[in-house]
């Protein structure tokens, strides 16, 4: 039985670099979510079992930075900036 493939939600205001990642992901086996902004990101991470965070470090309203200090207080999920 092969094992479920990893989950990367990506966290970008720029849907170009949000369609570009998800779509390289997906074509090298991985399961790709996509948000965004911090508010989407929050209500998937709630939802779904997330394998590793990439997230846009500037992003309007709430940045990465503090998207990233919320995820920690509650997880130790990775996280690429």
């Amino acid at each position: 039985m092969n094992a479920p493939e990893p989950h990367v939600l990506i966290v970008d205001d720029n849907r170009e670099i949000r369609d570009v990642l998800s779509r390289y992901l997906r074509t090298n086996g991985y399961r790709a979510t996509t948000a965004e902004s911090a508010a989407a990101a929050r209500r998937i991470l709630k939802t779904n079992a997330i394998d590793l965070a990439v997230l846009d470090v500037m992003m309007p309203g709430e940045d990465g930075l503090n998207l990233t200090r919320s995820i920690r207080a509650e997880s130790a999920l990775p996280i690429i900036m």
